[in-house]
Parts: structure tokens; sequence; C-alpha cells
């Protein structure tokens, strides 16, 4: 018998096995059996093989968009059995992470295949945001399996560095943090020592007591029978720690001789970033602390070390690629034992960028000092700019105590979360509330608007209002006993701050087919939108559409389901002060590096115009100066005599079942040239009348931006800052 002879085919075999390139032909040669004694010819069969190229592409396409599981699903089996989809999803996060990678480029160079493997050239570049770009050209190895071609997986497919176990490891090169200051360059916030002080009382030497409380008085600005009120219930023998309050090293050095002699007193030095004051502006300015866990991969993708503090509100987290520089880096290669073998890359850092605010550093403490012991909030604006020059939301919290090193924040942080009192929410644009009688203002320029109404208009203003049938409803000189105030024009009728008169207006506009008038207009006045500030977190409001006759009367008054934030208030009251204009608060005066010109400066921008006649603001205008002027204005009594001009509205907004919401707002007219006419908002939460809360704020919110100082004790004050009595001793408005 004659045997076949196999070399023609297996001649066959390789000529079409080698010559298939990058086609992904492969050939499956077998021997029939024959009783013939001529020579048998193979049966060739021929497999279509994909091209290496679309699985090595896929990989990579893969890698740019991060998408690590469909990377792992292209690995070799015996890939896949060396590592879990959690450990090839961890390397490579890890592997951006450290190398501080913003994106990844991949190109295939070339590839080739061979009978069961292939091999594939690609070049990547890795845009690291430390140390700029990577570049390098790698291998990838690949096996065909099931048909398909999988990737044999190795950490070389990254950086060829990386083979045998080598690692990235990452030097950071970090510059200083840039400061905060205010309007006048008044640092804010600044990298210094400061000292941690508190008492504890069971130490207190008697005989030493009054002459210590008198020098944490100066210190830290807490009145020595506030301080001992904080300990008054503390048990005796007990030993407790009471945290007062952080002050500059620099201070505690000029008091040094006299706080070295008191017993009781903790003094505990750390340094960090620290917010002077306890905290000027602080919803503004927000703070900074540790990277939570859960962000700690994005940001070390932008550059950060994991033991960085970095803005978590306000200014602090709206600037924080500015107040954080440019950061330098060195990234290596190190071996499985740490060992440095190469150095991949090196950029140096650059200077961080300060942020010099609009605020007024004195005028901000005193609205922080006017508001103590209140809920509510101050909102003050250069009236023709749009500048924020104060900002106080109450209770306020002391950034400070985001510092883990500061000993009183193992006491005290814990109260900023508290849910009763809200301390980290800025309620100057997150806080909503019903308007109460300052809506007024925008109920009034819809009826002028309107031409249904004009300044002459009377009505006559009664205790009740009982034009919808079967509803009765007040005026407030109902609830407070004093005789109705007659027939009055418009003007008159928001000087009196008369309800039946708006009632009667927002009954009107919604039957006569103007239904939306009123809420058109709010809305035109900012309301129910974002006034636009960027650097402070702010809620929008609410504007209602009155669907009933009850609902317009509760619109017309500032009520209902109507919603503002005090900001909001501030920016239209400065636009009726200015003549109509709009302009977007802003907070940011210029960013500056410590040498060299501003990258950003203010610059006011109007962001609307109120949609009303020229007649018609002088109308309000006026009126809301007769407010303050005239013997029968709600606010006459506050500002009688008081030396600069002003036109302000009182507002009252219910708040059932709590007491009502005391709101005023107003702007001067002063024309001093040194000194920029301002628009103000006060709002105090729960605590009853307008006129008797939030009007005698105002005033000291403006002697002290115009005099430096608070001139006038509140009613309800003994002395300023002292209280009397829990209720201020005065009566909404005078007698008509």
């Amino acid at each position: 018998m004659i045997k076949p002879y196999h070399g023609l085919a297996f001649l066959l075999f390789l000529t079409l096995a080698t010559g298939c390139g990058e086609s992904g032909a492969t050939v499956e040669i077998t021997s029939q059996p024959t009783t013939s004694p001529t020579l048998p010819l193979p049966e060739v069969k021929f497999t279509q093989v994909p091209d290496p190229q679309v699985t090595a592409l896929a990989y990579l396409h893969a890698w740019e968009s991060e998408n690590y599981p469909n990377m792992y699903t292209l690995l070799t089996s015996i890939s896949q059995d060396a590592l879990t989809e959690e450990q090839f999803t961890t390397f490579y996060r890890d592997t951006a992470a450290e190398a501080a990678l913003k994106n990844v480029e991949a190109h295939i160079l070339s590839s080739l295949t061979k009978i069961r493997t292939a091999q594939v050239s690609y070049r990547v570049i890795m845009h690291s945001v430390l140390v700029g770009d990577i570049e390098r050209d790698a291998m990838m190895n690949l096996s065909f399996e099931n048909n398909q071609w999988r990737v044999q997986w190795d950490a070389a497919l990254i950086l060829p560095e990386l083979s045998g176990g080598n690692s990235l490891r990452m030097d950071y090169l970090i510059p200083s943090r840039g400061n905060i200051y205010d309007r006048n360059g008044h640092a804010i916030v600044a990298q210094a020592d400061a000292t941690a002080l508190g008492l504890i009382p069971d130490q207190i030497n008697p005989d030493q007591e009054n002459n210590l409380l008198d020098e944490l008085w100066s210190l830290i600005g807490i009145r020595p029978d506030a301080i001992r009120e904080m300990y008054a219930n503390f048990p005796e023998g007990a030993g407790w720690y009471l945290p007062l309050g952080e002050v500059s090293a620099n201070a505690v050095q000029q008091h040094e001789n006299e706080l070295s002699e008191f017993s009781g007193l903790v003094m505990r030095p750390f340094r960090s970033r620290y917010y002077f004051e306890g905290g000027i502006a602080p919803h503004v300015v927000g703070y900074v602390s540790a990277i939570p866990p859960e962000q700690l991969e994005a940001y070390k993708r932008l550059g950060y070390r994991q033991d960085e503090r970095v803005g978590q509100a306000g200014l602090e987290k709206w600037g924080e690629s500015y107040l954080s520089g440019k950061r330098g880096g060195v990234l290596y290669v190190v071996n499985p034992d740490g060992t440095v073998i190469t150095q991949l890359a090196e950029t140096t850092p650059e200077p961080a960028q300060s942020i010099y605010t609009t605020l007024d550093k004195d005028l901000q403490l005193q609205s922080q000092q006017a508001l103590a012991g209140f809920k509510g909030a101050i909102v003050a604006l250069e009236r023709d700019t749009g500048r924020v020059l104060a900002m106080a939301s109450s209770p306020g919290f002391d950034p400070n105590l985001f510092e883990p090193s500061n000993l009183n924040s193992d006491y005290l942080l814990q109260d900023l979360f508290d849910p009763n009192s809200l301390p980290l929410l800025n309620r100057a644009t997150q806080g909503q509330y019903p308007l109460g009688s300052i809506f007024k203002i925008i109920t009034m320029a819809a009826a002028l608007e309107s031409h249904l109404y004009t300044a002459d208009t009377v009505y006559e203003c009664g205790h009740t209002f009982i034009e919808i049938p079967g509803v009765t409803l007040y005026d407030w000189t109902y609830g407070m006993g004093i005789g109705a105030s007659g027939p009055l024009t418009l003007p008159e009728g928001l000087m009196r701050s008369c309800n039946p008169y708006f009632y009667h207006i927002g009954l009107d506009l919604y039957n006569q087919g103007l239904t939306s008038a009123v809420s058109d207009m709010a809305r035109n006045f900012g309301l129910g939108n974002p006034t636009g500030i960027q650097q402070v977190a702010e809620e929008d409001g609410q504007v209602p559409e009155p669907a009933s006759e009850i609902d317009a009367t509760n619109l017309a008054t500032g009520q209902g389901d109507l919603l503002v934030t005090p900001l909001q208030v501030a920016d239209f009251i400065a636009a009726v002060g200015n003549g109509g204009r709009l302009y977007r608060p802003q907070v940011v005066e210029r960013i500056a590096p410590p040498d060299g010109d501003p990258i950003f400066a203010f610059k006011p921008e109007v962001r609307g115009t109120l949609p009303i006649s020229k007649e018609t603001i002088k109308i309000i205008q006026e009126a809301l100066v007769s407010v303050v002027e005239n013997p029968r204005g709600t606010a006459y009594h506050t500002f009688l005599n008081f030396p600069i001009p002003i036109a302000g509205k009182t507002g009252t907004a219910q708040n059932p079942p709590r007491d009502p919401h005391a709101w005023f707002a107003g702007y001067t007219l002063a024309e001093k040239p040194d000194q920029p006419d301002i628009a103000v908002v006060v709002i105090v939460e729960n605590i009853g009348e307008g006129s008797q809360y939030a009007a005698p704020i105002f005033k000291r919110v403006l002697e002290s931006y115009f005099f430096g100082q608070p001139r006038t004790p509140y009613p309800w004050e003994s002395q300023i800052g002292v209280t009397r009595t829990p209720t201020p001793e005065v009566s909404e408005t005078p007698s008509p």
C-alpha cells in the first residue's frame, strides 16, 4: 500500500497561513481516505477571521472613555482568570488618579497577525493636569479564542514602564492657597497661626474672673455677662470645658502677659486656613474641609493630594481653581518595593490667585452683630452697581470648626448640622419666605401700568374687606386696635400699608381679566428666578398664578404661595431706587495674583429693567419716602430725625401657625461722593411686626455704613448690645 504524500498539503497550508497578513484568513486542511493507488488531494476549508485591529481599537476606545467593564470583556480567558473585573478596574482608576489624568488618547500604528496570535502597535498620549503629556509607543498582544481576538492583559498596556509590577507615584508641588480679602484689602481668610480659646470654669480663680472675662471680651467679642451665662449651669467639680472661639496667634501675643496669669483659661495653638473674627460673611466665603472619600478619586484626577483641604461652599468652592493655584508635580515609576526607577515628567507650580470681595468687612461684622440672637438675614447692595457690601445670615457659623486640629472643633462642629437652627443655611439666598406688605410695591406697579388706577385713585381703607362674598379679611389696624386709615390715594395706600386697598386691586385686576398682571409684574421684578449671583448658592423662590379670587387677594399682599429670597428683594428694591435697572448681584471685586494684574475685575451687569414707566417709578419712589417721612407712615417713628434720607417699606408676612416674619426693605438717597447709596433688606423670622423689629435693624445697618458704628439702641436694648426686655416697646404706627 502506498502512503499518501502530505508534503503538498503542508506547503499549501504554510503558504496560505503566512500569506494571510492582516486579511485575517486561516486555512483548515484534512486528508480523505482513499482506495485508489493515486495520490489523494487534501480537502481545504477557509474560515474568515476578524481583523485583530478591530478588537484593539475597541479596547483603546473603551480606555479613552474609561469604560473599564467593556475593556475587561475583551481580555483573554487566562487574563480574566488572573484578575477580577474589580481588580482590573481599580488598577486603571488608581493609575489615572495617581497620574492626575485628564484624559487618554490612543492611536493604532501597525499590526502583525500569525496563526493564533497577533500584535498591535499603538501610541498612547496621557494628558496629566499636573505634569503635562506623557507619550509612549506600546504593544498589545492578542490571542484568537472562540473565533474572536482577545487581549492578553499586562500593565505595560498602560505604559511600558509599568511591566514587572511597577507602579506610578506622584510627588505633589502645591502652592499656598490664595487669600480672600474685603474690598479694602483687609484679610478675611488666610493661612495663619491661630489659637483656640476656652474655659474650664471650675479652675477659674474667683478673684480673677472679672478681669479674665473682660480680657476675653476684647479678644473674641463676647460680653462678660454672656460668657457667665454660658457656664452658669455647669455642674461644680465636673471639669467641663467651655469652647469660646479662635483668635490669631498675633492677637494672643499682644495679650500674652495678661493671659498667662489666668487660671481656668485654655489656649491651644493650631495652624490652618484661618477665618478671621470667627467668620466674616461665612455664608458668602464658605469653608474648606477634607476631601470626602467618595470624591477623592475625582480630586486626585484634578491634581490634588489626598490629605488636602478643598472649598466646600461659597467663594471657597466657587473660586477653588483660583485659590488653589496651578499645581506642579514629579511623576515617578517605582518598583514593587517603592524604589524609584525613573522619572516620567515634571512641572513647577505657579502661585495661587487671591480673591478680593465687594464686601465691606466692618459693615459685614456690624450686620452680623445686628442679627445676633435672631433667625434671619440682611443684604446690603450698592444701589447703582449690584455690589454686595454685606450679606449676613443668622444663626451664623464659625468656619474654623472644620479644621480638625482646632480644639473647639471636637465640641462644636456637630452643632453646625442642627436641623432646628440650620446655621449652614444661607438665609439671604436660600431662605424662601412670603414677602408680606413689601410686595405691595409690585401690586402698585401692576395697578398703575394697567391704567385702571392712577396716583389719585382713592379707596376707603377700613378695618375689614368684604368684597368677596362670604369672606372677611382684615387690615393690620384692626389687630393693633387703632383707627382705620380712611380714604387714601394709591401712594397713601402704600404709605399706610393698607391691606384692603391692595386686596381690592388684586381682586379687581383678576375679575377684569388681568389674572396674571400681578404675577407677571413680580417675575419682571426678578422674583421666581435666581438673581445670577453665581458665587453663592441661591434658590429660585416661587410666584404663583392666581386661580381664584382669594388667591388674587393673597398674592396682592405678598401672601399665599408666594416665596422670595431676601437677595431677590434687595435686588428689586435697589432697582426701584436707581430708576429701574436690575443689576446682577456680585461679591467678587477682582481676582489677582500676589504680584501682577487682575485676571478679573468687577463690572456692573444690568440683567434687566423694571417694565414700568418713569412716571410709575417716580410715584412709587415718592410713596416709599413717605413711609419714613410722613407722620402717618408705618416707619415714621423708627426714622424720626434720622440724618440720612431714605425710602423704604415695612412688611409683616404671616407664617401660621408661627408668628409672622418681620421685613424691612429700602434704600438711601444721600448722594455722597465718597459713600455710594445702598439698598438694604432685613428679615427676622417668626418675630412679629416689620416696623417693630426689621426697621430698627435696618436703621442700625445704615448707621454702621454711614457713621462707622451703631448709634441708636434697639427699642428692646438698655444699651447697644445689651437686651433690656424681650419685646420692643413701640407700636406699628402712630394713630391717624
